[in-house]
């Protein structure tokens, strides 16, 4: 327990709280070169040359699940997870990003939002089509 002269001269300070998706809390800023603290729910972006790829999910689960790398406006460089059964990402596809990406796959903490942009909804969806952005029939 420190005294009170101690706390007098080193006073106590609070702990700083970890960013997890820092891909949504940056902006850059183009006319002064740096990046600005921004929370922002979505942002958009570009899938890279080397394109989609196929990664194999952790211990209890198995299966493959469709990742993208993609370039975002505030030029930084993420995995996200492709939602739903089929795409037509191809390289070079504008997408809309979200946070919460699968839970399975390590390192994937960013989600594309299905039937915005490039990107078309889930063919035949019938029930949860909000998440995948198929239209009522």
């Amino acid at each position: 327990m420190p005294t009170l002269n101690q706390l007098i001269r080193i006073p106590r300070h609070s702990k700083t709280k970890k960013i997890k998706n820092l891909a949504l809390k940056y902006q850059w800023n183009s006319i002064h070169g740096t990046y600005k603290i921004m929370n922002k729910p979505q942002v958009s972006g570009m899938i890279k040359e080397s394109g989609i790829k196929i990664y194999n999910p952790t211990k209890p689960n198995s299966g493959n699940r469709q990742c993208a790398r993609v370039i975002l406006k505030n030029k930084k460089t993420v995995t996200a997870y492709i939602p739903g059964q089929s795409h037509n990402l191809q390289s070079y596809s504008t997408v809309l990003i979200k946070g919460g990406g699968a839970k399975d796959l390590i390192g994937v903490r960013l989600s594309i939002v299905r039937g915005n942009r490039d990107t078309q909804g889930v063919k035949d969806r019938k029930q949860g089509r909000s998440l995948y952005g198929s239209k009522k029939k």
